[in-house]
């Protein structure tokens, strides 16, 4: 039997998520706030809250200082391009080892994911190699190429577990009706998959935009994504820590936004098929 839920373990519970929720928020937090303070305040100890003296002029001079439009351009296409990208690859590979699964599907499915694993540096020299040889270093496509291998693991996992939870006579009485596979993917399968594949692509924006390693080793100017944008802000003289936050709040402002307007959509598609 379930054990019944006490007003003392919810209100236990309750304290406790809220208490993790805001250690996790907290650096981001005091981000915003430090992007808002003088550099005198910023580094002052111990750390000024409310005696410290405020400012607007951090963005002012990170946006005169830097072309912010173009980063936040790459980002977006990036971002998009290769969650774009990456699901038109994981839908089909997901559909057919959910639906026809071979005696090596698991296996296949703990490789893809093992190699998430993998250290990037182990794979760094190659990476760049290739990137400098096939004229792909510094440009869109190929960041948009990398980050899509990167993630299409999670993606093919994430989708996986989705089309599981969909009955498969749904698909056997389409095809009795004479629907084709293609039809089948497009027309049945993926509206019926909605919720969990927006959540995907939802998450994978997040992780491409959040990538740094390789948005800053494969490029220099050209397709230097926000990511790039926060590091030009370290400067041999030291790290000036009011521009250096202000770089950053005005790098992980798009991504909060869509992620406080899309979290219903994505806590949804994150317990799809959880109650039957």
């Amino acid at each position: 039997m379930a054990r019944a839920v006490t007003p003392r373990r919810k209100l236990f519970f309750t304290l406790a998520a809220w208490t993790v929720a805001l250690l996790i928020f907290f650096p981001v937090f005091w981000t915003i706030l430090t992007s808002f303070k003088t550099e005198a305040s910023a580094v002052a100890t111990p750390p000024q809250l409310f005696t410290a003296d405020w400012t607007l002029q951090n963005y002012s001079d990170v946006w005169a200082r830097s072309d912010y439009p173009r980063f936040f351009l790459n980002s977006v296409i990036i971002s998009i391009g290769s969650t774009l990208l990456g699901l038109m690859i994981a839908i089909p590979a997901a559909w057919s080892m959910a639906f026809v699964p071979g005696k090596k599907t698991k296996d296949l499915l703990m490789w893809m994911l093992s190699t998430k694993m993998m250290p990037a540096a182990a794979v760094l020299i190659p990476m760049y190699l290739i990137f400098q040889k096939t004229g792909l270093f510094d440009t869109r496509i190929g960041l948009v190429l990398a980050l899509m291998l990167m993630n299409l693991p999670v993606i093919i996992w994430m989708l996986y577990t989705y089309f599981k939870e969909i009955p498969g006579e749904i698909l056997e009485a389409a095809r009795m009706d004479g629907a084709s596979l293609k039809n089948e993917v497009l027309y049945i399968l993926t509206p019926m998959a909605v919720p969990g594949i927006a959540s995907t692509m939802l998450l994978n924006i997040i992780l491409a935009w959040n990538e740094a390693f390789w948005t800053i080793t494969l490029t220099t100017v050209n397709a230097a994504p926000l990511s790039a944008f926060i590091a030009s802000f370290s400067a041999p003289q030291g790290l000036f820590y009011a521009k250096l936050s202000a770089a950053s709040t005005m790098a992980i402002a798009p991504i909060l936004i869509m992620g406080w307007f899309g979290q219903k959509q994505l806590v949804r598609g994150l317990t799809f098929g959880a109650v039957k």
